[in-house]
């Protein structure tokens, strides 16, 4: 008996809670599981009834009843090393992990860069263990979104795959911001200054952000009346040791270029390093703007001026474009393309 009470008093049932909160036992239900079909104030009374019993939903009963899960999967094609100390990556699961308080969903995550890490995750990612997949860093030549569809997952990218820029392109479902525009953005700013020899940074030619910050960099130059300068182009993975190398590379081909578009403020604090080490101002010899916004860009030596954008707000809308998926709610459109804007400081 005392075994009995012991248990029923330190687990509180779906019973327990309708009682306290003085309603029927499919109004809790429903706001356990998220059904938008129950009034503001049964929900307020059901939620002060969970918080004061302590209630924990039997998740394993409620998957049984729904066919869910309630958990979402974030796969992140980049190395442990990266994801955790690399700022765009937290701003992105804070805003995961902020708009899925508003769900039932739990987040697991996963890096998946070795072969061994991705067969643990393809593995893994089937309905028996998510309802969604979240993929993050995603190369073009990556398997995933392919395996996903085949196994009838919803997916949403963070960023326009790369193969989205070419005409006639399948649709994806994504989230992602004017990288084109923030880029175009830049170049202007830097040719309104009468800087005449601009070189670029670009970011990675298999991933979507890369192509289309070359993309806005190009359409930009081109659009004072003059040819691209393959020369003024140079190559990074994002990374502050790849920006440092292709400042390098620059530098070498064009020693007289007087301005630099970055693809990332992580690449663009390797190319403030590259150039203070060669002994060029900034921005009196060169100017240099990057693309992020990240809070190293405050941190730079001159600060960095830079193109912002959304990151967080990035990762709360992948989380709810997913869970409206998983949901099956009418969408208006595959995608959410989020807007850029150039942050002026000292480096331009």
């Amino acid at each position: 008996m005392t075994t009995q009470r012991t248990r029923s008093l330190g687990r509180p049932t779906l019973d327990a809670v309708a009682a306290r909160a003085g309603v029927g036992r499919g109004t809790v239900s429903r706001v356990v599981n998220g059904s938008p079909q129950v009034s503001p104030e049964a929900r307020a009374a059901v939620q002060q009834a969970i918080a004061e019993l302590g209630y924990v939903p039997n998740r394993a009963a409620r998957a049984l009843v729904t066919q869910r899960t309630d958990s979402v999967a974030l796969v992140v094609s980049e190395s442990g090393e990266r994801v955790f100390t690399e700022p765009f990556f937290a701003s992105i699961v804070r805003g995961i992990s902020s708009a899925l308080l508003e769900t039932p969903m739990q987040l697991w995550l996963a890096m998946a860069q070795s072969p061994v890490e991705r067969e643990r995750v393809e593995h893994h990612l089937t309905n028996q263990h998510v309802d969604g997949v979240l993929l993050l860093s995603l190369h073009d030549s990556d398997p995933l979104p392919t395996l996903l569809e085949e196994r009838g997952l919803p997916a949403v990218l963070g960023g326009r795959p790369a193969r989205m820029l070419q005409p006639g392109a399948q649709p994806a479902w994504f989230v992602d911001v004017d990288n084109v525009g923030g880029a175009r953005q830049a170049v202007e700013y830097l040719t309104g200054q009468g800087r005449r020899r601009i070189g670029t940074i670009a970011g990675p030619q298999d991933m979507g952000a890369g192509l289309a910050r070359l993309a806005g960099y190009t359409e930009a130059v081109k659009a004072t009346g003059g040819g691209v300068n393959p020369d003024l182009i140079a190559y990074g993975d994002f990374s502050e040791g790849s920006g440092a190398a292709a400042m390098r590379r620059l530098l070498d081909s064009c020693p007289d270029l007087d301005a630099v578009f970055v693809a990332s403020d992580l690449m663009a604090f390797g190319a403030l390093r590259t150039l203070r080490e060669a002994g060029r101002r900034v921005p009196e010899d060169v100017a240099v703007i990057g693309f992020d916004d990240a809070t190293i860009a405050q941190q730079a030596d001159p600060p960095l001026t830079t193109v912002f954008q959304p990151v967080e707000e990035m990762g709360r809308q992948m989380a709810r474009l997913l869970v409206a998926r998983i949901r099956g709610d009418d969408l208006p459109a595959p995608h959410i393309l989020l807007d850029t804007q150039l942050v002026h400081r000292a480096s331009a």
